[in-house]
This record gives C-alpha cells, sequence and structure tokens, in this order.
C-alpha cells in the first residue's frame, strides 16, 4: 500500500506552557518582554502575540479536567524559542538584559546564526534566536 503523501503544513501556529501564577506570567510576558495580551481568563490562562504565533500559558489543573476541548496539562522546565531578525537580535539582548533578565547561555550555530536563552518565572527554557537558523536543515 503506498504512504499517503503528507499535506504542506504552514508553521506551528500556537506553543503552549503551564504555569503557576497567571499574573506573574502576564507581568513577564506583557510587562517586561512587551507581547501583546490577547486573553486573560482568571484561573485559566493568559494568551499572548508573538509576530505570527499565539503562546498559550495555562493553569495545568484548569486544563487537565477540560470537557470542551481535549484536556491537555504538563509540568516540569519546557523549551520554546522567539525568533527574530538578525538586524534586531542584538537589540533583543540588550533588552532583555535591561529588564534584569539573566542570560543563561548565548550559543553561535552553523552559519553563523546566534541564539540566547533565559527563564521565565516557571523556570521554562525561552530562547531567542535569529530567523533563519532551520530554513535549510
Amino acid at each position: 500500500m503506498p504512504k499517503p503523501t503528507t499535506p504542506p503544513l504552514i508553521s506551528i501556529k500556537e506553543t503552549c506552557l503551564y504555569v503557576n501564577d497567571l499574573a506573574e506570567t502576564y507581568r513577564f510576558y506583557h510587562e517586561r518582554l512587551g507581547l501583546p495580551c490577547l486573553s486573560y481568563v482568571e484561573e485559566r490562562h493568559v494568551f499572548f502575540r508573538a509576530g505570527a504565533s499565539v503562546l498559550l500559558c495555562f493553569l495545568p489543573e484548569s486544563t487537565r479536567e477540560e470537557t470542551h476541548l481535549p484536556p491537555h496539562y504538563g509540568a516540569g522546565q519546557l523549551h520554546f524559542a522567539f525568533s527574530c531578525a538578525p538586524a534586531d537580535y542584538q537589540a533583543w539582548k540588550d533588552f532583555v538584559e535591561k529588564t534584569g533578565i539573566a542570560i543563561e547561555h548565548e550559543e553561535t550555530w552553523p552559519g553563523g546564526y546566534k541564539s540566547f536563552y533565559f527563564r521565565d518565572p516557571d523556570q521554562h527554557c525561552v530562547e531567542i534566536v535569529m530567523e533563519g537558523m532551520w530554513r535549510h536543515a
């Protein structure tokens, strides 16, 4: 039997984190990093715009018992990355440092792409990487 052809995907539209405190998450991503807030529902979630993508932050105890949508939850230190134009990379690094967020590591990748890592209030590993790094992978 021939393998079916995979339809094309455009991108990952949403990334989901599970957090302990929505107000603290809001302060970090909106007030410190400047991401626009799309939705804030007490005791459930806060959502942020990141370019064409959305960062979903849920309280796991709320989504674990979901009945309308499929239940989901998680725990632990997760990782995700924001991308920025190479010309904006140093400005982002400077901005993060000026907000008092400690940069944990900076990496130079093949092709001269750079990224740096820091932690959010739930200790998730956040990365900012120059756009284009995975383009030819």
